[in-house]
């Protein structure tokens, strides 16, 4: 089965996805909370409020602190996400979640994920090229998903330099705070308005 992910530019977003017909969460679905990116920014508070958001679909939460390195190679949270029928990996430093997650355990386990939630700036590193948030480079990410170049909102200037250093060879998808984008396998739509897409310069359609 392909895998599914759903990259949306907030909580609220992502929750308004899940709970329409576009993709089907089961009642009572094992969710899984990925918190490394939010490390600098509170990853207990941040996997309360994927399990509150949640309780809508009466989902299992749990969160795991994958913070560094170490617990990134842990064989317990590997395994937890990838027998959950959700995996929510929660906005944040995704500088540092690409640090922690690259070549490790937990790593693969989200590479293979049947069903991957990204929140806001998180998403980036999932492609094969991710953007820097430091100032808009293209830069490498971790390869879990294919097709487009995930984005998040930024100053106009920035995103004009992204687009440049892309060129016309990359699909830019900017996600921002109410959007949404689902992939299955490298296919993408947009099922929340609030996405830009752009070749180069040139606005276009998934």
């Amino acid at each position: 089965m392909e895998r599914t992910t759903l990259a949306a530019g907030s909580l609220s977003a992502a929750l308004a996805v899940l709970t329409s017909s576009q993709v089907t969460v089961p009642r009572g679905a094992d969710v899984v909370v990925v918190t490394t990116a939010a490390a600098f920014t509170g990853a207990t508070r941040a996997a309360v409020e994927v399990a509150e958001a949640f309780g809508e679909l009466e989902a299992r939460v749990e969160g795991v602190m994958v913070l560094d390195r170490a617990s990134s190679a842990e064989p317990y949270f590997a395994q937890r996400i990838a027998d959950a029928d959700v995996a929510v990996l929660t906005d944040g430093s995704a500088l540092h979640a690409r640090a922690v997650w690259r070549d490790t355990p937990v790593g693969a386990a989200i590479d293979g994920a049947s069903l991957v939630v990204a929140i806001g700036s998180v998403a980036t590193v999932l492609g094969n090229v991710m953007i820097d948030p430091r100032g808009g480079a293209p830069t490498v990410g971790l390869g879990y998903r294919s097709g487009v170049v995930l984005g998040f909102a930024a100053p106009p200037a920035q995103l004009a330099r992204t687009r440049d250093l892309l060129g016309a060879d990359e699909t830019f998808v900017v996600v921002e705070s109410d959007g949404a984008v689902l992939g299955v396998g490298a296919a993408w739509r947009v099922v929340r308005p609030g996405v830009v897409v752009t070749r180069g310069a040139v606005v276009v359609e998934l």
